[in-house]
């Protein structure tokens, strides 16, 4: 049976990492009586880090799932990682929910990537609940962390609860609704009078509470100024209103290690956050007539259901986790998938507790859960009825900003890094990678290095394929500045038939970009005309091997206009073998350059620290082409040569205290200055040298 859609409660639990997410989320579980043991992250036991890498590492890599039941409600809890270089699965999992808590560190405040899932959970319109946690470490502060909160990110943030106690001897909370004291009693919440020295600051805080509550209605706040006071029933109205408005965004106590706060916050997710069917209908396009249309939220209508994550079980296979969006999706039903044009079989079908699989016949409007073994379907893909077909719009996720080279460990293991590498894709969109036909080197690409690190973990632990990470070769190219001309001539005698081609070649300039381009202009026979084409393929290998540094080369007109043959001796090899020769030689004296790849580079940095960010730039040989303010962000939008970005990421780390953030792509070719050609040249000499000696 599916779950009645308003009895449904879908939470992104959100925030920067090692604030303790994960472990809030097991005491919920715990409090709840989904789990009958209080998992640690400490040891690997909590329900959502599964994932062997994260148990090693002791922190979330992956978005997952868990649900308990509290007072005759579902509530699903979207356990999102909160590491930078992993923060795509926390935006793909705030797609899914309707409303997100943020966890905040009680001694750290608000951090960067706190302001990174608040953007998000502002981008999707979704309700908020700030959760100060952490309350019994050393130098925690509550208050101070409020203040920080206020500055850093946007909204009306109001307190729900003042704490009891600091540090080692916190022990609960005031509610500012009831207006009591409420403390752990055998692991269950119990209330009491507040303590007398809490009652003015208490009194002071509800004051606030009250006034922005009233501020939320009309009504309440003609009765607010004229009695100067709100009663239980209106002031949890007001909240339930004011939070799924957005108008209002409540702050509350915790301490997950100690299970306090954790009740009261399951109240509130339950009382005072959205159902699916708060969500009233959803946004898309109609298949059929290709126009933008909604679907309605109810569980009796057309199946619509996004995907928003891939896993890879060592046992089962490929994993989807989809949030059935519209209808109620069945056990073994097939749907379509208009992003691939394909028929996926349901099968089993099965609501997640972590890796446990709980299988279920069927998942209404509003539920999470999980398929097994699609085979076409990918994150961020819809699945829809072929004859009612509609698709949600894509998860968009962040562009990969650092890549590296990926070589074997063991000769011959090429295949099955291309095979491991397209499994961890599927489970990771944002990894990338390719081939550089030039640089002759597999990329792979991620969100940042330690992303990249997970990435080849993952292929040495699930793929059993072992490899090396080098910096990328810059694809650096080759051309010229000048016009010169010359001959190139080759002949040889050994015993009988010997070899002769003879081609004069003038080479010459062509605008950036323009490629290559060869001109045939040969008279009176000079070179026969089945031999033209020989010359041109001479030049082309010539090129495509470089000359100065062994890079190709680009942006030349070759002709070939004069040259001298033999009736006997002549041949294709040869006129290719002189055509090479001769442009070796005409090359070198056409003032030739080396040609580097330019970035399109764009920083987003908080505004103080913009300065710092322009200056690190223009040392990197940068140029600043626009800068734009926004609020207490900038955008800095800069070129620069790719060589001098390889080290970025951690630079802009270490600069903006690992605030900022950047993407980068290819824009064009220049010069490379050159003193910096000179050591390219160098370095490329030296390499061709050793490879030639093994």
């Amino acid at each position: 049976m599916a779950i009645e859609i308003g009895k449904i409660r879908n939470v992104g639990v959100v925030g920067h990492g090692g604030v303790g997410k994960t472990s809030l989320v097991e005491a919920m579980l715990f409090a709840a009586g989904a789990v009958t043991r209080l998992g640690r992250v400490d040891d690997g036991s909590t329900t959502t880090d599964f994932d062997p890498d994260e148990i090693r590492r002791k922190i979330s890599i992956n978005t997952s799932v868990a649900y308990c039941d509290w007072k005759s409600h579902h509530v699903n809890l979207v356990d999102t990682p909160g590491y930078g270089d992993f923060i795509a699965d926390a935006r793909a999992g705030l797609r899914v929910v309707e409303a997100a808590v943020v966890i905040v560190d009680a001694v750290s405040g608000v951090q960067v990537q706190t302001e990174k899932v608040w953007k998000f959970a502002t981008e999707y319109n979704l309700p908020r609940v700030v959760v100060v946690n952490r309350l019994d470490r050393e130098r925690a502060d509550f208050f101070r962390t409020f203040e920080s909160l206020g500055k850093r990110l946007k909204g009306r943030l109001v307190a729900l609860h003042v704490p009891i106690g600091e540090e080692s001897a916190f022990r609960g909370f005031v509610d500012l609704v009831k207006m009591k004291a409420v403390t752990l009693s055998g692991n269950k919440p119990a209330e009491g009078e507040i303590p007398a020295d809490l009652a003015a600051r208490a009194k002071e805080y509800r004051e606030k509470l009250v006034e922005a509550a009233a501020e939320t209605d009309d009504d309440l706040l003609a009765k607010y100024l004229e009695e100067g006071s709100l009663g239980e029933p209106e002031m949890l109205k007001a909240l339930r209103m004011g939070i799924s408005e957005g108008k209002l965004m409540p702050v509350v106590c915790a301490a997950a290690s100690k299970s306090i706060g954790v009740h009261g916050l399951l109240d509130l997710i339950v009382d005072s956050l959205p159902s699916p069917a708060d969500r009233a209908e959803i946004a898309g396009t109609d298949l059929k007539t290709k126009q933008a249309a909604t679907r309605t939220v109810d569980a009796k209508g057309p199946v619509t259901a996004l995907v928003f994550k891939t896993l890879s079980d060592p046992h089962i296979g490929k994993l989807s986790l989809f949030r059935v969006m519209t209808g109620t999706l069945r056990a073994d039903s097939t749907l379509f998938n208009p992003a691939h044009s394909a028929r996926e079989r349901m099968g089993h079908i099965s609501w997640l507790q972590g890796k446990t699989q709980k299988n279920v016949e069927a998942l209404g409007s509003g539920e999470i859960g999980v398929a097994q073994k699609l085979k076409e379907t990918q994150t961020g893909d819809t699945l829809t009825e072929e004859a009612q077909p509609f698709e949600l719009p894509k998860i968009t996720f962040p562009e990969a900003a650092i890549s590296f080279a990926i070589q074997p460990k063991t000769r011959g293991d090429e295949d099955k890094i291309s095979n491991a590498l397209a499994r961890i894709a599927e489970e990771d969109p944002t990894v990338h990678y390719h081939f550089d036909p030039e640089t002759k080197q597999l990329l792979v690409s991620g969100v940042g290095s330690l992303h990249v690190e997970m990435v080849v973990e993952r292929m040495k632990r699930k793929y059993n394929v072992e490899v090396n990470l080098l910096p990328p070769r810059i694809p650096y190219k080759e051309t010229v500045k000048g016009r010169a001309e010359g001959q190139g001539k080759y002949k040889k005698q050994t015993g009988g038939r010997g070899q002769y081609g003879d081609t004069w070649l003038r080479v010459e300039p062509l605008q950036r970009g323009g490629g290559f381009e060869f001109v045939d202009d040969i008279f009176g026979g000079a070179v026969p005309r089945n031999f033209i084409p020989s010359v041109e393929k001479g030049v082309r290998d010539c090129m495509k091997k470089g000359i100065l540094a062994g890079y190709p080369v680009v942006d030349m007109k070759v002709t070939l206009y004069d040259g001298s043959y033999h009736d006997v001796d002549s041949s294709d090899m040869a006129f290719q073998i002189a055509a090479s020769m001769g442009l070796q030689k005409v090359f070198m004296d056409a003032r030739p350059i080396l040609l580097e790849p330019i970035m399109n580079v764009e920083v987003t940095t908080p505004a103080d620290h913009a300065g710092d960010v322009i200056g690190d730039l223009n040392s990197r040989r940068g140029r600043i082409v626009g800068m734009e303010p926004a609020g207490e962000t900038a955008a800095v939008r800069a070129v620069a040569p790719m060589a001098e970005m390889l080290t970025y990421e951690s630079s802009l780390r270490s600069m903006t205290g690992g605030r900022g953030g950047y993407s980068m792509e290819f824009s064009h070719y220049e010069e490379v200055p050159s003193f910096l050609a000179e050591k390219v040249i160098k370095e490329a000499k030296a390499e061709r040298e050793k490879a030639e000696k093994h």
